[in-house]
């Protein structure tokens, strides 16, 4: 695709503010319209960008039937996503859509198979602890083996989600759907991506608890154990209802080796890893340069800039690259690895852990597509 990508955005609120900013520093990129019901909120951000207020439309089906408009980018609250979504891809649009994809068994099952049908299409689900830098370099590591054969991998997710001023409707549950798109997914989707060179997942076990301190209508805390195809089990600790500040705890053990990245202490510690391979079974903090220096592994530093997932306010590091990457998928006609269908068994695992939490039961892995639908019919 040689042209300007044209863009018809939704929701200007603090993501989609930043995610616009973002393609506006892309040359190949352009915003031609944004449907934002809060009209002065609307006019604010795209004065802050520099662009006209011309471009707000008041109905979203301005922008499904712009013939002009290549691609849909979905920032509007979750209970939208799914409906958004199948109507852009019906009208022929590539859709950048933030997590969750849908908060409906049925829209999740609907754009998988637009997808499957529209294979000129491009999608994205905006999982994007899996642009940060940190993750990049673990999942090359793991790929290339320092660690062995993984057996044991945790990945937490306890952030207390912002509830305040317009962001209140997190806590209606007909909206904000359940609290693993809400936030914990972002963990789920982490450790998949960091366990997919080895393994799959084939079962899913889930508890969950009610609200203890805010009033969230969907149960908050969830604890959903995986077992993957090589035997190995991962687990995660999720909780978006409480919590001092932003815990995205990584614990990675395998037959060589073993990582940990703590995201509540400071910089030179967050990060330590040991490899047969690479460490000589020594533990090395990389983001520790005068530490490594000391201990004769200088190759091992990390780069100075290296991000790494120890905040709720991911708007800096992650959305640039994401932004970017999803450009570059429309310009290059290549599906992305966080599309609908390729991040289908992200998704999947949400929507398992939900059942295994109501029933008390193990849910094997792919879902029963017949069995998922009469549950949530009925849910």
């Amino acid at each position: 695709m040689s042209k300007k990508i044209k863009v018809g955005f939704v929701g200007a609120g603090w993501m989609g503010s930043v995610q616009m900013r973002r393609i506006t520093e892309h040359n190949d990129a352009e915003v031609v319209a944004l449907f934002e019901k809060n009209v002065e909120r609307g006019k604010e951000v795209l004065k802050s960008l520099g662009l006209s207020e011309e471009i707000l439309v008041d109905d979203y089906q301005k922008i499904v039937n712009n013939p002009d408009i290549d691609v849909v980018w979905l920032v509007s609250p979750n209970s939208f996503h799914g409906p958004q979504s199948i109507a852009a891809m019906e009208a022929g649009k590539h859709v950048f859509c933030e997590k969750p994809a849908a908060t409906t068994f049925d829209d999740f099952c609907k754009q998988i198979e637009l997808e499957r049908n529209n294979p000129n299409l491009k999608t994205f689900v905006d999982y994007l602890m899996n642009f940060d830098s940190m993750e990049n370099h673990l999942r090359q590591m793991v790929a290339e083996g320092h660690f062995g054969k993984i057996t044991q991998i945790q990945i937490n997710y306890r952030h207390p989600v912002n509830i305040a001023g317009d962001k209140v409707w997190k806590l209606d549950k007909s909206i904000m759907g359940d609290a693993i798109g809400m936030g914990i997914i972002h963990s789920i989707s982490a450790m998949i991506n960091l366990m997919s060179p080895q393994a799959k997942p084939v079962a899913v076990y889930a508890t969950n608890l009610k609200s203890q301190v805010r009033g969230f209508e969907a149960e908050p805390i969830y604890n959903i154990l995986l077992k993957f195809d090589n035997d190995a089990t991962g687990f995660c600790f999720g909780n978006i209802d409480s919590g001092n500040g932003y815990d995205a705890y990584h614990n990675l053990f395998g037959t060589k080796g073993g990582f940990v990245f703590e995201s509540q202490t400071d910089r030179t510690h967050k990060v330590r890893y040991w490899s047969e391979k690479s460490t000589d079974g020594k533990w090395v903090w990389p983001l520790d340069p005068e530490r490594c220096r000391a201990e004769g592994m200088e190759k091992l530093i990390w780069p100075e800039d290296t991000t790494t997932p120890d905040s709720g306010d991911v708007v800096e590091h992650q959305t640039g690259a994401c932004v970017g990457h999803f450009i570059e998928c429309i310009k290059n006609d290549k599906k992305s690895f966080l599309s609908f269908e390729s991040s289908k068994n992200v998704a999947e695992i949400g929507w398992a852990a939900q059942m295994s939490a109501a029933t008390g039961k193990e849910v094997q892995l792919p879902l029963n597509t017949k069995e998922a639908k009469e549950f949530f019919s009925g849910s």
